[in-house]
């Protein structure tokens, strides 16, 4: 894997909780200012606290003051790149819109979007703010 961002994806990946699914997922974002925040999905066995590689590393770069995201890496152990969930399409959407998503598994396959292709017709703030007419 040339690209360091599908590197530090899958790096993350390496360090994944996967213990009820089995399902390891790394995930890296490329901040506007050349930044890398890897993440990886954390399993809880209350299922519903588990957190996702493509949030985790988001919420990192968040916390590290990161606003604007370039691109973002997924990789998994899949026979094909698998893409990100809705909640970290949405997550996506509202601090990325414009990022190119890189999908990629471990034998070196990669697809690439856009995160607006991901999630078409997106809620946002726009939809909060909007006034009935």
């Amino acid at each position: 894997m040339t690209d360091p961002l599908i590197a530090a994806a899958a790096a993350a990946r390496a360090h994944a909780f996967a213990p009820y699914s089995q399902f390891a997922v790394g995930a890296a974002l490329e901040a506007a200012d050349g930044r890398i925040f890897p993440g990886c999905n954390v399993e809880s066995a209350s299922y519903g606290l588990t957190i996702c590689a493509e949030r985790n590393a988001l919420f990192r770069a968040v916390c590290e003051g990161a606003r604007s995201f370039l691109r973002v890496a997924v990789v998994t152990d899949t026979e094909k790149p698998t893409p990100p969930c809705g909640a970290c399409r949405q997550l996506l959407w509202e601090f990325a819109p414009d990022a190119e998503v890189l999908l990629a598994n471990l034998r070196g396959d990669v697809v690439k979007y856009t995160v607006g292709e991901l999630i078409p017709g997106a809620f946002d703030q726009q939809q909060l703010t909007a006034r009935r007419g």
